[in-house]
């Protein structure tokens, strides 16, 4: 265990078993995530930038600054929007270093900076005469989850400029909460877990252990009552057992993520392992039981929660954007602390679908929540009206509640940050794609690799060395749980792999050398199209089967299709057909069902049609078309 570099990404341990890479040592250079994070700069960041300007929600801090009576704009916690949107700008500036986005960095800082209260009180929505006062709602206020997301962008800040005024405002808001809530404070939580990992890392950032302190202090009260009752129970907010006793993730997915991200950021800075191992059950007990194909999470739209175990249906997911994403920053922090290889292989899958069926292909629409069955083709959204957040039917510019178009904007932002880490002998690739690492180890070696791979449409991963490492050097990289086999080859000879870890096979490969420029190490792993047959306690898909390619998850729908998908069965016995990553295909028939009687049972007349062969495309990817029918579990006749 050794500490880690202070600049690095959006998490920094001061000790874990692997640890992030310092800030710019890893530079996506093209592919997937490069284009993506490329969009992002260009288009999402302006595109939020634009609507939170455009309905009121940045003029808030503005009337705030007035001292005088106005009208706040939007729901109580909008100010969070605003914050996310400042880290994803820092993370861009810190990429970039783009003098124009900079200069409208700097201008919505000063905004923000200037609605401060003198003792370092931070919302727009609440404490002035006109308003309610300061934590009079713990429940639903929001007012710590804000000031959380105010701290994460001033931590992006410090870690790729240095300094600056948001970190100031920050910090001020920091030692106002530990005067309120620290200890022999006031004794309460949040109702929206978030400013728990916050504190924890502008401790890390600051060395300020009375961050760490309140964050600790947050989670051991979670779980004790503290919060009122509510028609949802006390599990939507956690409150109803203490996070160490808790055996998997229950009541509001975002919440429950953000919390146990937070319980393992407390407990690596205090060493307390019966809260690290606590959170490492939920995991696996919840991506075992509550966890879609897709790697989303929720599956009830009224209270955005996770369901029983096995619940799980695919047309009423609810599966929101926020909660992909909070799903990897818990599986992040345990990828650090344990080096487990699973952590990587769920926020793979979690990327590439849950996450990015989110946005549209231009980067300026998104989905708030995600189905993997839609019954009924969508309305296109007006390009300059509000949609509500789940009942938009196609992707729309902003919602109502937007946390979803700032949280993704903020993560493609990082995006790069979890996809290698080092320990003082060696790195570890743990996300493939075109990337080049530039580092010192720990230990003095240097890491230089250029990697290229067409991640996730094939599964070649070539890693180039550009600069001699002067010592040995270990080379990790993972073998996605999918694969069924790889090869790999390096300058000392080739060797195959067995992928099926369920028996002995090997989660990642390591090559231990002093490389030479030039040197060059491949992993291949044969991607192919696959079925994939649900847990037959899975009720709602029993029967069903999905195809899935790589990393990623295939759905069709009616665009391909031609009518509706929801006559469609898969012939008995076909396997999908796969002709590269857009052009996979399966064998089905139309099933008409004609009814005799008044009521759907019975004993039905059921037709099938002769076979045909239809298109799949990439989960992520449907709905970019127009309206349409989907569905990724395909019935078999």
């Amino acid at each position: 265990m050794t500490t880690t570099s202070p600049s690095t990404g959006p998490v920094s341990p001061s000790t874990s078993r692997l640890r992030p890479l310092p800030h710019g040592a890893l530079r996506l250079t093209g592919g997937y995530w490069g284009e993506w994070q490329e969009r992002n700069g260009s288009v999402v960041l302006r595109h939020c930038e634009d609507w939170i300007e455009r309905i009121g929600w940045a003029g808030n801090f503005d009337g705030a600054a007035t001292g005088e009576e106005f009208t706040h704009a939007g729901i109580e916690f909008v100010d969070s929007e605003v914050y996310k949107l400042l880290e994803a700008m820092a993370w861009e500036l810190g990429r970039t270093g783009d003098p124009e986005l900079a200069e409208r960095y700097e201008r919505l800082v000063d905004r923000v900076a200037a609605a401060q209260d003198d003792d370092g009180y931070l919302h727009t929505a609440f404490g002035r005469p006109w308003q309610r006062p300061r934590w009079s709602d713990l429940e639903w206020g929001h007012e710590l989850y804000c000031m959380g997301h105010l701290i994460q962008a001033a931590v992006a800040r410090l870690r790729t400029a240095g300094s600056g005024r948001l970190v100031n405002v920050a910090v001020r808001v920091a030692d106002h909460l530990v005067e309120v809530f620290g200890d022999g404070g006031r004794e309460a939580v949040c109702g929206h877990p978030e400013i728990e990992p916050a504190l924890v890392e502008l401790g890390r950032a600051t060395g300020d252990h009375r961050y760490v302190r309140l964050a600790q202090l947050f989670i051991d009260r979670r779980g004790n009552g503290l919060l009122r009752p509510i028609a949802f129970g006390p599990e939507y907010f956690q409150d109803d057992l203490p996070v160490r006793q808790a055996d998997v993730w229950r009541g509001h997915a975002v919440r429950a993520m953000y919390l146990a991200a937070g319980a393992v950021d407390v407990a690596v800075e205090t060493g307390d392992a019966e809260l690290v191992a606590a959170v490492e059950r939920q995991w696996a007990n919840t991506v075992a039981t509550r966890t879609y194909l897709t790697g989303a999470m929720g599956s009830h739209h009224q209270d955005e929660s996770f369901g029983t175990d096995f619940e799980l249906p695919p047309d009423r997911e609810y599966g929101e954007t926020c909660a992909a994403i909070a799903s990897n920053m818990v599986s992040w922090r345990l990828l650090l602390e344990t080096g487990e290889s699973k952590y990587a292989d769920l926020i793979e899958r979690t990327l590439y679908n849950a996450m990015m069926v989110a946005p549209r292909e231009d980067g300026r629409a998104f989905f708030y929540a995600n189905t993997m069955h839609q019954r009924v083709e969508g309305a296109v959204p007006p390009e300059d009206d509000l949609s509500a957040r789940a009942l938009s039917s196609l992707r729309a510019p902003w919602f109502e509640v937007s946390c979803c178009p700032t949280n993704l904007a903020r993560t493609l932002a990082s995006v790069e940050s979890v996809f290698a880490t080092m320990t003082d002998d060696g790195l570890q690739l743990h996300q493939y794609g075109d990337y080049d690492v530039d580092t010192t180890l720990p230990g003095g070696a240097t890491a230089a690799f250029r990697v290229r791979s067409g991640w996730p449409a094939a599964g070649t991963v070539s890693v180039e060395v550009t600069a001699a490492s002067g010592t040995p050097v270990a080379l990790r990289l993972r073998v996605p749980s999918w694969a069924s086999e790889a090869v790999l080859e390096t300058p000392d000879g080739t060797r195959s792999v067995d992928g099926t870890r369920s028996v002995h096979g090997e989660d990642t490969v390591t090559v231990v050398r002093t490389f030479a420029v030039g040197d060059r190490v491949t992993l291949t792993v044969p991607v192919a199209a696959r079925l994939t047959v649900p847990d037959p306690r899975i009720d709602a898909v029993r029967g069903t089967v999905a195809v899935e390619r790589g990393p990623l998850v295939y759905a069709l729908e009616s665009t391909d299709l031609g009518r509706d998908v929801g006559d469609v069965v898969v012939q008995p016995g076909s396997d999908p057909l796969d002709d590269g990553p857009d052009a996979v295909r399966m064998r089905v028939r139309q099933r008409t069902v004609h009814r005799v009687g008044p009521l759907p049972y019975g004993d039905p007349d059921v037709q099938e049609t002769e076979p045909e062969t239809v298109r799949l495309v990439p989960y992520a990817t449907w709905g970019n078309r127009g309206p349409s029918t989907m569905r990724v579990f395909l019935p078999v006749a």
